[in-house]
């Protein structure tokens, strides 16, 4: 009876905590989160000061390895040192491991690892086909922790890729919440590791009471450090939902400043941050956070990042810029008004001169760090740049005849096709000019696959035709008729038609497609 009544004593004490733990941990003020932002603009003035220790750091497992006979676990160290620093890196240095490996073992460990880091690079099929290779039955108990904490990352990468995508995303997501099911079985329920996993298991199923008392617990506890950057970040998705903005700021800023800390590159709290800071309308916070975010997103190389980054960033540029031109129309008419206060003015003048050099420069600094593996990330924003000026030109061309009551003529130019034709045109040699540039030898890479009496021949001057466009899309992934016909402007029949035709025209028609996947860029 003594021993029933003591259990029952120790459950009523668990579920106060339980119930009682996330609501003090989500009380978070204005003031603290004030706090959070502030903390977090002091860490990044000193982020160049965290990179160099982090870089100093690899470059002393680097030196370890031997010139003459280096060995897996010495490649693998400095590989996983790279995580969430340097993408490319980390892969480079996880296939040595690989390729001198001669444990079986070792060597399943390493591929594992690097299959969770592919999908950061945009390899998300290399990565499912590598894994999916890989039979968890057979692997030894020492491994299996490990393929499915990859397993895991590696589909949530994915979800996070193809995030534009609902019903793909949502499978990624599944795929990854059942690894991570598996992976709860095997770790030590009194561990860390365990508690975050548990968390997670929460959160994706929308238990948010649980989940934010296991994230609650990682945050505060000293011990988790290696936990508190995603601990936060879950708490201020947590936060998000429930509409507590203090909570949201303070947890997203708490997660930022600890990946600056840690010189963490490959992260997402700065840039959701970021973003935030632009909806409330401080522009200086968000475009500094973006620009950073950015700027971390291609020294890590990871295109995933750099993506979801990017796209924010004109509107911050433009919203900044729009507060510049506003502050100094009002400098001019106080100048014009108040001749006793030209000396204040100046000042300010030369203040807000200063801002803009600084804009100036980290646009400088931007286009500077664009390198090869950015290219795509260029040419993107520049025919985004070509479409809204060509989207505002119309808009204006259709208010001035709709003010004057040329409703007609507006009509003949739409009904005519001629706009939409020179802007296909446009697009055409904008895009030919930037797949070319990636792909200098595409031309003829195509026609190596080709029989010799159905080669492609260009006209002068013309760079691609329909054809190749078709063929550049599909090697950039967009593998879709229905895309590649709505972004050619042509029907779907039409596309339908032409790959058929120049796949009638290849030596190897059934492996045809794979073949253009493999032609190489300069990259």
């Amino acid at each position: 009876m003594n021993y029933k009544k003591a259990l029952l004593k120790l459950s009523l004490i668990l579920a106060v905590c339980l119930c009682s733990l996330p609501s003090a941990a989500m009380e978070i003020t204005k003031d603290e989160a004030d706090n959070a932002l502030k903390r977090l603009d002091d860490s990044l003035k000193l982020s160049a000061r965290y990179i160099s220790e982090r870089e100093n750091r690899i470059n002393s497992l680097k030196n370890k390895i031997s010139r003459s006979n280096p060995t897996p676990a010495q490649y693998g160290a400095v590989g996983q040192a790279y995580i969430s620093f340097n993408n490319d890196s980390a892969l480079l240095y996880l296939d040595r491991a690989i390729s001198v490996s001669s444990d079986s073992t070792a060597k399943l460990q390493y591929i594992l690892r690097r299959t969770s880091l592919l999908p950061l690079a945009g390899f998300t099929e290399v990565a499912e086909t590598e894994f999916d290779s890989i039979n968890p039955a057979s692997l030894p108990d020492s491994l299996k922790i490990l393929y499915y904490q990859c397993g895991k990352q590696m589909y949530d990468y994915i979800a996070s890729f193809f995030s534009s995508y609902d019903n793909y995303a949502e499978n990624m997501k599944i795929k990854a919440a059942a690894l991570q099911d598996s992976l709860l079985t095997l770790l030590n329920p009194s561990g860390l590791e365990y508690k975050y996993n548990m968390a997670e298991h929460y959160y994706f199923r929308q238990d948010m009471l649980r989940a934010q008392t296991y994230f609650t617990e990682l945050f505060m506890d000293p011990k988790a450090k290696d936990y508190r950057a995603r601990a936060a970040h879950h708490l201020s998705q947590i936060a998000a939902q429930q509409d507590d903005q203090n909570a949201y700021i303070f947890y997203l800023a708490e997660s930022a400043l600890a990946d600056v800390t840690t010189a963490t590159l490959e992260v997402i709290s700065l840039q959701q941050l970021g973003t935030l800071m632009y909806q409330q309308g401080d522009v200086t916070r968000a475009y500094e956070y973006l620009s950073q975010a950015l700027a971390n997103a291609v020294a890590c190389g990871a295109p995933l990042r750099m993506i979801e980054t990017s796209r924010s960033l004109p509107y911050i540029e433009q919203a900044y810029s729009a507060e510049l031109d506003s502050r100094k129309r009002t400098i001019y008419i106080i100048l014009g008004v108040i001749i006793a206060l030209m000396l204040g003015l100046v000042g300010v003048l030369l203040l807000l001169h200063r801002r803009i050099v600084m804009m100036r420069k980290l646009q400088h600094n931007l286009r500077e760090a664009n390198t090869a593996k950015e290219v795509y990330i260029s040419q993107f924003l520049t025919l985004c740049s070509i479409y809204m000026d060509k989207l505002n030109q119309f808009c204006k061309i259709a208010t001035r005849k709709i003010s004057s009551g040329k409703v007609d003529d507006l009509y003949r130019l739409t009904k005519s096709g001629k706009f939409v034709e020179e802007q296909s045109k446009e697009f055409y040699e904008v895009f030919d000019n930037a797949f070319l540039h990636i792909y200098p030898n595409f031309v003829n890479e195509v026609n190596k696959l080709l029989r010799p009496d159905a080669q492609i021949t260009l006209a002068e001057g013309e760079l691609l035709n329909t054809d190749l466009r078709i063929l550049a899309f599909m090697r950039l992934g967009i593998e879709e008729s229905s895309r590649i016909a709505q972004v050619l402007n042509y029907s779907l029949n039409t596309i339908y038609a032409y790959r058929n035709r120049i796949k009638s025209r290849a030596i190897a028609r059934e492996s045809f497609e794979k073949d253009i996947m493999k032609i190489d860029s300069y990259i």
